[in-house]
């Protein structure tokens, strides 16, 4: 699957489970380390393991598998690397503490909303 299809199927499945402040963050012209930064925020560290579990699951279906995982220990910012798009799903204090979208202001921000 394509880059930009993976990021905006990781923000669709975050928003089935209720994410907030969903953002892709474009990054192909910043970085090579990644081309998209997917992020959301979840109000409990059971909403972030939810919302973990449900990306794994469903992009298990699409043969799509996260390469690395980190931060189901204490779930306040879980990280699923699809090598060439990341999903941050973040508790809203843990987001704000460490702001990847100032530290990213260059990349070109989309902002996922329900329709």
């Amino acid at each position: 699957m394509k880059s930009k299809k993976l990021a905006e199927k990781l923000a669709d499945l975050m928003l089935q489970k209720k994410g907030t402040g969903i953002l892709i963050m474009d990054l192909t012209k910043l970085t090579t380390i990644t081309d998209y930064f997917v992020i959301c925020s979840a109000s409990s560290d059971t909403q972030v393991k939810a919302i973990s579990d449900f990306i794994k699951d469903e992009t298990k279906k699409l043969n799509e598998r996260p390469w690395h995982n980190e931060g189901y220990t204490n779930l306040s910012w879980v990280l699923l690397d699809f090598v060439d798009v990341v999903a941050h799903i973040f508790l809203e204090e843990t987001r704000r503490f460490y702001n990847l979208e100032g530290l990213w202001a260059d990349a070109v921000i989309t902002e996922v909303r329900d329709k």
